[in-house]
């Protein structure tokens, strides 16, 4: 029988046919620039996964992150609630409110709900509304009679009037590597661990890093301390390497160390700031704090920071970066420091350091700076050290959007919750934290702090703070004032102001946010001036943002 005739497909790819011979050559070529291309970038990444690697601590290394930081695309996206109000008592949830707070009975209780209006206008220190916080009064929860309650309805909400800032979401600190030095047991402990307000600044609230770096020291921390601390950070998103420090060395030696530990990573190219900064320094708005830096030419040798509150501190220690507020290095400089460090931390320096309060780690990193160039300090309006005692809420309670917070972790300082004030940032915007909203019954909240009720009128200038703070050791009323400017005087113990402090804040799968905020009748602060406290009665408020 003759050949098959071959069909026409067949015929069409015959490598007889030139056509044919040409788009098999093509592809080839295509393929192997393909596996070529795919090899260089594999080499590439693992080389800087080997040289990140080899500058770590065996046991403690930690992959680069391979490409950019992740930026989902719904990151700007507005929040949108879906949540139904719902004001009915629930006398079992007022049991577990009772037992959380160790409240009295017969405890006060408003839940008010709050929407919020996201407009193209500034941010106010205070925006005043027409509307009543407190139409009606407040419930007395009588836990014996569950019957009393279960059909009470919502007032309507309070509408708020907020501008459109960024979300904390969207935050990227990809320019920024920062340094901490503590210890194990402050890291771990349930009072002073750092890990919540870490988890705000330098996440994007969703398991994943925001491009910023942290650099943590443990002093005489074990493998097995570094390995659990390296975990627990990075498990909530945190871009983190964690060291051990030795406590042989001066403290005031360990905090300079940073600046050539910094300078010395091997991610430290990426990088445009070194930070040195406290682990109670918190940053409440990640996009003002890169909105603020903007200004600067990393480039330049720029030592930026800020001084003291307190003028006697700056007196006693010296006109510097107070480091608690955030030390914010360029890479050249931090170059130059890095080449100076033995010289800079001899016996002689740490002598030289010595305020009278032991070796000071601010004034050794300004000596080094200082006696090896010509830069000095450039002021960052808006970073606080807040070297502040008693009552922070006049501080709290200004309207003012902080860059930086530090100190409010009590143990002879002021404690303040700053990873539940900006909770409300997530549905909210950045600017909406510890904003201030008037009402016309003479409330103030101020967002993610308190809610004030002024029973004789606000009838004070709110542009001032209100001094319930002090400095110390010598305060002479107007220790503050350079920075705060001058304080009007505090409203405590006057019978003029009563307050509910936040406690809590819970973020919703629905978008909504639900404060607690708590006033205890036997508090001291709220009494008049005879010592006749204002309520005889503990009380709740629960306040209810919608978006």
């Amino acid at each position: 029988m003759g050949a098959k005739m071959a069909s026409s497909h067949q015929r069409f790819f015959s490598m007889r046919n030139p056509f044919s011979r040409c788009v098999l050559f093509a592809v080839a070529l295509l393929m192997l620039l393909a596996i070529t291309w795919k090899s260089d970038r594999i080499e590439d990444y693992g080389s800087r996964i080997v040289k990140a690697a080899s500058s770590h601590s065996k046991g403690n290394g930690q992959q680069e992150p391979l490409g950019d930081t992740p930026q989902a695309t719904d990151k700007d996206v507005v929040p949108v609630s879906t949540h139904m109000m719902d004001c009915s008592i629930n006398t079992t949830y007022m049991g577990e409110l009772k037992a959380r707070y160790d409240l009295q009975d017969g405890f006060h209780y408003l839940k008010r709900y709050v929407k919020i209006n996201r407009e193209p206008i500034p941010r106010k220190s205070v925006t005043k509304l027409s509307q009543e916080f407190l139409p009606n009064t407040f419930k007395t929860i009588d836990l014996q009679n569950p019957a009393l309650y279960g059909n009470e309805k919502c007032i309507d909400p309070i509408q708020v009037p907020v501008s459109q800032s960024p979300f904390p979401a969207s935050g990227n600190l990809s320019d920024f590597m920062f340094g901490v030095s503590t210890t194990f047991k402050r890291f771990s402990s349930d009072k002073t661990s750092p890990v919540n307000e870490w988890t705000y600044w330098l996440t994007d609230g969703k398991g994943n890093s925001n491009g910023g770096k942290l650099v943590l020291l443990l002093l005489d921390a074990t493998e097995d301390q570094i390995l659990h601390a390296s975990t627990v950070l990075r498990h909530v998103g945190i871009d983190v390497d964690v060291f051990h420090s030795d406590s042989a060395m001066e403290m005031a030696v360990r905090y300079l160390t940073l600046i050539p530990t910094l300078y010395n990573h091997p991610e430290r190219p990426n990088k445009k700031w070194l930070v040195s900064c406290d682990d109670d320094t918190f940053f409440p708005s990640v996009h003002a704090l890169t909105k603020k830096m903007e200004a600067y030419d990393p480039r330049d040798m720029l030592y930026i920071g800020t001084l003291s509150e307190d003028v006697n501190n700056v007196d006693r220690h010296g006109s510097q970066a107070f480091g608690g507020a955030g030390v914010f290095l360029s890479v050249p400089l931090a170059e130059q420091i890095t080449l100076n460090y033995e010289t800079c931390k001899t016996d002689e320096k740490i002598h030289e350091s010595n305020s009278g309060w032991g070796p000071q780690g601010d004034i050794l990193l300004r000596k080094c700076i200082y006696e090896n160039s010509d830069v000095r300090l450039s002021i960052l309006r808006g970073l606080y050290q807040l070297d502040l005692y008693g009552d922070p809420s006049g501080f709290y309670e200004a309207g003012i959007k902080p860059i930086s917070l530090h100190h409010f972790k009590g143990g002879g300082w002021h404690s303040a919750l700053p990873w539940q004030y900006t909770k409300l940032a997530h549905i909210c915007g950045e600017d909406c934290t510890l904003q201030r909203f008037q009402t016309s019954d003479n409330f103030i909240i101020s967002a993610g702090f308190s809610v004030v009720h002024y029973p004789q009128g606000i009838n004070f200038n709110m542009a001032q703070m209100e001094r319930t703070f002090a400095a110390a050791p010598q305060d002479k009323g107007w220790n503050l004032d350079y920075v705060f400017d001058p304080q009007r005087p505090s409203l405590l113990k006057t019978g003029r102001k009563i307050s509910w402090d936040l406690q809590d804040a819970e973020l919703s799968e629905d978008n909504s946010l639900t404060q607690t905020y708590v006033r205890r009748a036997n508090d001291w602060r709220w009494v008049d001036r005879n010592g006749e406290p204002m309520s005889r009665v503990d009380g709740i408020i629960e306040l209810v943002w919608v978006p």
